[in-house]
């Protein structure tokens, strides 16, 4: 077992080759791996634009596109519908067409992806936004705690 797992480890770095290299070397040097430019027909937001849009919680929805460990560990806006991106589909006859949507993901390209989804299949979205891109802009973003598993 051992040796298939180095195995598999080895297969793996050399598949990642010089991309999966980089990327861990920049991360132990602190630097951040460039984000994707974004290619969308949804408008991207800015803080602003989302902080003037959760005015007004009443026609807003946001769906959050991302998994579940990634919405506990970096955080959300306080009122999302959870919904990941490969079950978007299965979710939509559960979406209200009646509200603004905008959709979340960490820097929106994900969000992007899915936003110009629900505006082909007829929802009215607004934009799409990274809840890291809104947090560096002075964003408050929650951080979602989950709870403590219970002692058997």
């Amino acid at each position: 077992m051992i040796k298939n797992t180095t195995t598999l480890f080895l297969l793996t770095v050399m598949l990642a080759g010089p991309f999966g290299l980089a990327t861990a070397a920049e991360h132990a040097h602190g630097n951040k791996p460039e984000a994707k430019p974004y290619s969308y027909k949804t408008p991207k937001l800015n803080r602003a634009q989302i902080d003037a849009l959760l005015a007004k919680p009443e026609e807003l929805l946001i769906i959050d596109v991302r998994r579940p460990d990634e919405v506990s560990k970096i955080g959300s806006f306080p009122v999302y519908l959870s919904v990941q991106a490969k079950e978007l589909e299965a979710a939509l006859p559960s979406i209200p067409k009646e509200r603004s949507i905008v959709t979340v993901s960490n820097h929106a390209g994900r969000a992007g992806a899915a936003a110009d989804f629900l505006a082909e299949k007829g929802f009215k979205v607004v934009g799409a936004i990274g809840s890291q891109n809104y947090e560096e802009e002075g964003g408050k973003i929650t951080k979602i705690v989950p709870p403590a598993p219970k002692a058997k």
